[in-house]
């Protein structure tokens, strides 16, 4: 409602009083000024009064209208009929005595949970299997129940089941008993069975991982180790499985750690570390990696010795630093006074000993100035002069950064390879990844060697060796070739079964 237009200084008998105001004389307001001035408010009061009705109150948006988008342990199932599986459960024990499973049966009943069969230790320990030896249908259907009701996907079901009770993590120790299954069930891993000795070590290698408590916020950083668990029951090699079961990988890793470890206790010292890949590495960042930095074995600071689990970590990513784990790993080492931000100060520390190691092969190093610059174009790092994790791993060429300064061998392959080839693997992208070429080569690379002493030894026996009974029969069994994935022989008398698998995780 717009009210007409009442000014005041329309009406002749206001205009002559707000006159004699203006010349500071006192008046007596007249009864029409005051009609007049009394009109005037209302009018104005009635539009702000409409102003304020037409002003509709904004409804606040209730919780209820938003949809529910962060499901922590899963999205829960719309059909999912708990009763009807819990009674297949049922069935399943309803045919074993007493209506208990054992873990040699455990996998019917994996099977009939929609999991997969290599979770039959899992769902065995879980459900208390490891203090009576079975299993009885009710521990194992009030345990399924509980999980299926709070947890919805396979991570969340994997961490809840393989967890210790009261813990929303996985610890490294968390995964022995599962892996100790998978090699002794398994038939890609029927050779390991028999060699006992290994089964630590095996272990060891395939339960690697940076996260000293792993969660569901940092699970799918390992791989999604559920799908690679589910695929153990589709592939019968496991050398397939790349990711963490690979036979081939642990083959490698613990014939490299063998050559190193002289004195075979298991256990290795800078001096030993040293003489990796020819001595390619430099003292300073040798020194970094036994000053506890990404090192959790106690004895690294006390005794200045790295443990095996340890250097499964530091081949991994010595060989492949293109990785998210590998550029942490070194960044840690790199950064001296754990600022988060590698200086130049930090940078010149390292390369000074990279330029002394070049000139004793007599070639010529870029001055330190030449090579920060190159670095700097090469990570772009936000902050000026500053290089940080997050630059790292954004830049695809981490593993030049790092092998300019503490790897001289793989710092000359860079400079020496077509700079048109690194371009292009930057763009296309690779299909084997650094570890895994690696890993593959040297394993070739063992087994021809290994099949050359063979040949050599079965030589020498049959230039000195009649055609005698006792010598034919030996003859016949070394002609039975070994398994292609022959386990490591140990070339001491050092018992490996007094090894403990904690003494891998401490």
């Amino acid at each position: 409602m717009r009210v007409k237009d009442l000014s005041l200084r329309q009406d002749p008998d206001v205009r002559k009083e707000l006159a004699l105001l203006a010349r500071g004389c006192d008046f007596v307001l007249p009864s029409r000024f005051k009609k007049r001035l009394k009109a005037f408010q209302q009018g104005q009061a009635g539009c702000l009064n409409a102003q304020v009705k037409k002003e509709e109150p904004i409804t606040p948006v209730l919780s209820e209208s938003i949809p529910k988008f962060y499901f922590p342990r899963g999205r829960p199932p719309a059909n999912l009929n708990i009763d009807t599986l819990i009674s297949r459960i049922e069935k399943i024990f309803s045919q074993f005595p007493n209506e208990r499973v054992t873990i040699e049966d455990m996998g019917k009943v994996a099977k009939a949970c929609d999991c997969p069969l290599y979770w039959k230790a899992l769902l065995f320990l879980s459900a208390g299997g490891d203090r009576t030896g079975s299993v009885s249908v009710h521990k194992f259907v009030a345990m399924w129940r509980k999980t299926l009701q709070t947890c919805h996907d396979d991570a969340s079901k994997f961490v809840h089941i393989l967890a210790k009770p009261g813990c929303n993590y996985l610890e490294q120790e968390d995964f022995i008993p599962f892996l100790q299954d998978v090699v002794n069930s398994h038939t890609g891993l029927a050779f390991l069975k028999e060699a006992s000795e290994f089964h630590s070590r095996y272990i060891t290698t395939v339960s690697r991982h940076e996260a000293l408590k792993l969660s569901l916020l940092n699970f799918d950083s390992v791989g999604v180790l559920p799908q690679n668990v589910a695929l153990l029951e589709e592939v019968e090699d496991v050398n397939q499985l790349t990711e963490y079961f690979s036979y081939e990988h642990f083959y490698v890793i613990y014939c490299k750690f063998w050559e190193l470890d002289t004195d075979h206790d298991l256990y290795i010292d800078q001096r030993d570390l040293a003489q990796h890949n020819d001595q390619a590495i430099s003292q300073k960042m040798i020194e970094r990696l036994f000053s506890g930095t990404v090192t959790r074995d106690k004895r690294v600071l006390k005794e200045g010795l790295m443990s095996y689990a340890d250097f499964v970590w530091f081949l991994i990513s010595e060989e492949d630093k293109r990785t998210p784990t590998s550029i942490e790993y070194w960044f840690r080492c790199m950064d001296l006074d754990g600022d988060g931000v590698l200086s130049m100060y930090e940078l010149e520390y390292f390369y000074e000993e990279q330029c002394q190691r070049l000139e004793a092969k007599a070639i010529e190093s870029l001055p330190f100035e030449d090579c920060l610059c190159q670095m700097l174009d090469l990570v772009k790092p936000e902050v000026e002069g500053k290089i940080t994790l997050r630059d790292l791993k954004k830049c695809k060429m981490s593993h030049i950064f790092f092998d300019t300064f503490f790897n001289t061998e793989k710092y000359l392959d860079h400079e020496q390879r077509d700079p048109l080839s690194v371009i292009r693997d930057e763009t296309e992208g690779q299909d084997l990844s650094d570890w895994e070429k690696y890993a593959a080569e040297e394993y070739d690379l063992l087994v021809a060697e290994e099949t050359a002493n063979e040949q050599y030894r079965d030589g020498y026996g049959n230039a000195f060796n009649q055609m005698e009974d006792h010598i034919s029969s030996d003859a016949s069994l070394r002609t039975d070739k070994r398994h292609l994935f022959a386990i490591p022989s140990p070339h001491c008398s050092l018992d490996l079964d007094e090894y403990e698998y904690e003494e891998d995780f401490e």
